[in-house]
């Protein structure tokens, strides 16, 4: 099953994406491209029983400005999905 986070948008600091085959408590994650490491915050758990679905991420003032983009991890911790790259102004 091929797991697949898509980015839509960042506006007025929350991250629009649609997410598709996660799991119940699969997290989705914010990852710096820079230094490669997630943020401690926001982390997103998927609580919907359905594998589709959208998210709605605000960000936290203490997210800076720079490139990002959104990683999905399983209930194990692996990385199960990618999005694209994106700017943070």
């Amino acid at each position: 099953m091929n797991s697949v986070v898509t980015f839509i948008d960042v506006e007025n600091r929350v991250i629009s994406a649609t997410y598709r085959n996660l799991m119940v408590r699969a997290k989705v994650v914010l990852i710096d491209k820079i230094s490669g490491e997630p943020l401690p915050e926001p982390v997103t758990t998927i609580a919907s029983p359905l594998p589709t679905g959208v998210l709605r991420i605000r960000l936290p003032d203490s997210v800076k400005s720079g490139i990002y983009f959104l990683q999905a991890l399983n209930t194990r911790g692996d990385k199960v999905a990618q999005s694209v790259e994106f700017r943070i102004d």
